[in-house]
């Protein structure tokens, strides 16, 4: 039985892939700090018998590397997320995302595995000038720390599938959508208007567009990706793919979405300018032509993954009081 390591794996996305795993029969090994990652999420797949789940920092090599012996592959999607805030405290990036990833391909390093999964971001284009944006699109200026602690996390992945052998599997997502989603703007709005239904501060001036994909047709994308291992053939054994759906919207529209679905007609406050922050990328659309040429294609549309989004928030709004 295949022993699949999962950094982040109490967190959105970590503890669906862990789920999924051990339902397509692999042993998973699930590693969180907790920072962000909560034990409800992991409850489900804490009652299978090929589930260990060890509570850890990928920051304490030593652990780090003593939770991986034994495992066969990492898929590697803890980091902070961070985005809007990375200016109040610029070393986070830098330890949680590219010092960490270090840490991961060391214990892979040193436990022989050879193959790793990781979870990049379509923020690594800064702030494009091709769109939808393709893989090789040139990387201008980065413009967030977060952006910058990926691309070097992806760098570091590069040179260790070159040097050590490793097969690697990169992949830039948009932002992801669904159940056990516990930040980003649905997230921001429904406790907005949980506050004060009557008026939504808006960052920027709601007309930046953006792309996003539900969490189960990510982890789909992810896990045919790794199945068909099309890294082992590639010139430096890795592989960077793009993960979004084949449209965007604005934040208008997300407030429209979310307002409907809720009954609600708030005054609507913008922040102004183009874009909500520093680092705010107003306009993030991916081309995702070479993962859909593998045979993959999202499920649900972007208002499908809103929706679903605020059902789950609706339903478990004790993430408020975890999340401040």
């Amino acid at each position: 039985m295949l022993k699949i390591f999962v950094t982040g794996a109490a967190g959105f996305i970590g503890s669906h892939l862990a789920e999924r795993l051990l339902a397509l029969g692999k042993a998973v090994v699930g590693w969180d700090n907790f920072s962000t990652g909560q034990p409800e999420f992991v409850s489900a797949a804490r009652q299978n018998p090929n589930f260990t789940l060890i509570e850890g920092d990928c920051l304490d090599q030593t652990a780090l590397t003593r939770a991986m012996a034994g495992c066969d592959f990492v898929f590697h999607l803890a980091a902070n997320a961070d985005v809007r805030f990375g200016l109040q405290h610029p070393s986070k990036d830098l330890h949680q995302n590219t010092i960490a990833t270090f840490n991961v391909l060391e214990a892979m390093r040193a436990n022989g595995i050879r193959g790793i999964a990781f979870s990049s971001t379509g923020s690594v284009y800064g702030e494009a000038t091709v769109f939808p944006t393709p893989e090789d699109a040139p990387f201008p200026i980065q413009t967030s720390l977060y952006g910058a602690s990926k691309l070097a996390g992806e760098a570091l992945i590069s040179a260790y599938c070159e040097g050590f052998g490793f097969e690697g599997y990169i992949f830039r997502f948009v932002s992801i959508l669904g159940e056990r989603y516990t930040h980003g703007h649905v997230f921001d709005f429904y406790k907005q208007l949980l506050e004060h239904p009557d008026h939504l501060r808006v960052l920027g001036d709601g007309t930046q567009r953006k792309s996003y994909l539900y969490v189960h047709d990510c982890i789909d994308a992810m896990l045919h990706v790794v199945q068909m291992r099309t890294a082992a053939g590639a010139k430096h054994r890795v592989q960077i793919y793009n993960l979004g759906t084949d449209e965007y919207i604005t934040v208008n529209d997300s407030v429209r979405i979310i307002c409907n679905a809720l009954g609600l007609a708030p005054r609507i406050e913008y922040s102004g300018g183009d874009r909500g922050w520093v680092g705010d990328n107003p306009f993030i659309f991916l081309d995702t032509k070479k993962i859909r040429a593998t045979g993959w294609q999202p499920k649900l549309t972007i208002e499908q993954g809103i929706l679903r989004t605020l059902q789950w928030l609706q339903h478990n709004r004790w993430v408020y009081t975890r999340r401040k």
